[in-house]
Order: C-alpha cells, then structure tokens, then sequence
C-alpha cells in the first residue's frame, strides 16, 4: 500500500507505456512550500495586528510570521481564510497569493480603550483576546 502512495503512475495511450511523474510525497510539498513562501512577517510598525481578535460572529488571528486565520459567520453562511499576508496597505492589509487574495478594511487601528485592545476590521469592532 505505501509504496503506492510513493509514485505517481500514469498510463499512456494504448501502448500500455508506463512514464513516472513525480514520487506523490514531493508533490504534495510543494503546494505547501509555495504558501508559506509567500507569507511576509507582519512588519514591526504594524506590530499591534499581531494576536487573536474576536467579537461575535467573528474570529481573526494574525501571526507575527504573517500567517492569517479569519472567520466569519454572517446570514447563516461562513466565510474562512487561511493564508499568508500579502501586503498592507495604509491601515489595510491584504491575505493569498496572486490574484486570489482578500483586502481587510481597517477602519480603527489597533488601539487601547477601557483597558482593552480593539480594533475594527471591516465594519466589526474586534477585541483582541491574546498578544
């Protein structure tokens, strides 16, 4: 069974000629190398991003080596991103690779009040729960 698992066979044509590709172990990786390639850190001046941010609905988590993980659960549908920071924009930042990316709307950076860490991304004022 493992050894299946350990190439990629493919069958040309009625000649019945086999042609190795690639072994599956490294074809899995490289989509995997390629996303975590593509993350850039959170740059120091946008530092109060990191951490994990909620409100109810909503969950975003920033990691400092750009890694973003959001969800959102609005009209009975849910929304969830998984993928490396791309870029900022101003107050904005931009998650994905290429043309599938996703710009975050920043309306109130990352700020102290009553105590507590808030920001509001996208029209939701999140409260960040851990630094």
């Amino acid at each position: 069974f493992a050894s299946r698992w350990n190439r990629l066979v493919i069958h040309q044509g009625s000649k019945g000629r086999l042609v190795m590709l690639h072994r599956f172990r490294a074809l899995m990786l490289v989509p995997i190398l390629l996303l975590a390639a593509c993350a850039i850190p959170v740059p120091p001046e946008k530092a109060a991003y990191v951490g994990e941010w909620k409100a109810p609905g909503m969950s975003l988590l920033i990691l400092a080596d750009g890694s973003i993980v959001y969800e959102r659960i609005r009209g009975g549908a849910t929304t969830k991103i998984n993928g490396p920071l791309k870029a900022f924009k101003g107050d904005d930042f931009e998650v994905g690779i290429g043309s599938m990316a996703t710009t975050f709307k920043v309306s109130a950076t990352p700020h102290e009040k009553d105590g507590t860490w808030r920001m509001t991304v996208d029209g939701v004022e999140l409260t960040r729960t851990q630094h």
